[in-house]
């Protein structure tokens, strides 16, 4: 009896300790991973995706970026940029698929996200990629060579009225992307009717050329991010007929473009931009990059940059980020579904 009281009380003893040790032990387990997600950061040479030719806004954005973390020390590990051009931004959202759950990888990402998927160009869209921040606003400008017939933006609205295939217009986006969509989207607002605008010439240069096919006379006007066309307006090579902004932006050249709405065209298009991970990427890096850039975009480093260049500084974590995409997929289905070009 004696025995069994012993082994009783042993075995009550053993499984008290037991459950105690596992209480501590799952605690200290959550604690440690907290840890772990707060202590993350790279420890190896980052690729930096942009997912166009170099001198575009990809490439100027996500060049700006790796500059300012590396200057300010936030990050200490290489951070080169690679170029990975073509389908509009498709070519690099596939490579992305091969990374993931990678904490390697990160690329920079705008409009084109969505639109080649709701334009039908690849099946893949912003739900297969992971949001880290929403970074800046940038906006489309139209320009013409500086000897060129249109000297406004009405100049070659009324063209297009009167003859759609009249004014050839080229972008480094693809054709159904960023800059075909924001200047469909000005000129449908300037009175151009939806038949005209799908009769509109749009030619799609996306190794980054389009400038120079302004210059050399294969198009009559580009439609593009400010940044990329920066040389040829201050170089007074080209002329700025109007900006989608609501207000004149940025300095010196740039400032003395003239807004769409300053003409009568009560329109304008915003082109955001941030970054992304591959799919799946962990939940440590994720917040870390989320946090590392509200820092980046809080630096007079970046305000300076971001000035240059014609931007404007929206941040959003990746939480509001993702709300953000979602939202803005439904309004770029409202307008594409309004010009003909959604994919049904």
């Amino acid at each position: 009896m004696k025995i069994k009281k012993v082994l009783s009380s042993f075995l009550v003893g053993s499984l008290a300790v037991s459950v105690l040790l596992t209480g501590c032990s799952s605690g200290g387990s959550k604690a440690a991973s907290g840890t772990a997600a707060e202590a993350y950061a790279p420890k190896k040479a980052l690729e930096m995706i942009a997912p166009a030719g170099a001198g575009g806004g990809w490439d100027l954005t996500m060049r700006a970026v790796s500059k300012t973390l590396g200057d300010t020390k936030m990050v200490s590990v290489p951070m080169p940029v690679t170029n990975k051009p073509g389908g509009g931004g498709g070519v690099a959202l596939s490579y992305l698929q091969e990374k993931k759950g990678s904490d390697g990888t990160i690329s920079v990402y705008s409009a084109p996200l969505l639109l080649i998927n709701l334009t039908g160009q690849t099946p893949l869209s912003y739900n297969d990629v992971t949001p880290l921040a929403k970074l800046i606003a940038d906006y489309e400008v139209f320009a013409v060579k500086k000897d060129s017939k249109y000297k406004t933006i009405n100049d070659v609205m009324d063209a297009l009225k009167k003859d759609p295939k009249s004014v050839k217009v080229g972008g480094n986006s693809a054709a159904g992307s960023l800059d075909h969509l924001a200047f469909l989207s000005v000129a449908k607002a300037a009175g151009v009717s939806v038949d005209q605008l799908k009769n509109i010439d749009f030619v799609s240069f996306q190794d980054g050329s389009a400038p120079a096919q302004l210059l050399g006379g294969h198009i009559d006007l580009i439609s593009s991010g400010l940044g990329d066309i920066k040389g040829i307006l201050e170089s007074g090579d080209a002329v700025g007929l109007a900006v989608t902004s609501d207000k004149r932006v940025g300095e010196g050249t740039y400032a003395k473009v003239p807004t769409a709405k300053e003409q009568g065209i009560d329109a304008t298009f915003v082109n955001w931009r941030g970054l992304f991970g591959p799919p799946g990427m962990p939940e440590a890096a994720v917040k870390y990059w989320s946090d590392t850039l509200k820092k980046m975009s809080d630096t007079d480093e970046w305000k300076q940059l971001c000035k240059q260049n014609g931007w404007d500084i929206t941040y959003a974590d990746n939480v509001e980020f993702a709300k953000f995409l979602e939202q803005t997929n439904n309004d770029y289905k409202d307008l594409l579904n309004s010009i003909g070009m959604l994919k049904k």
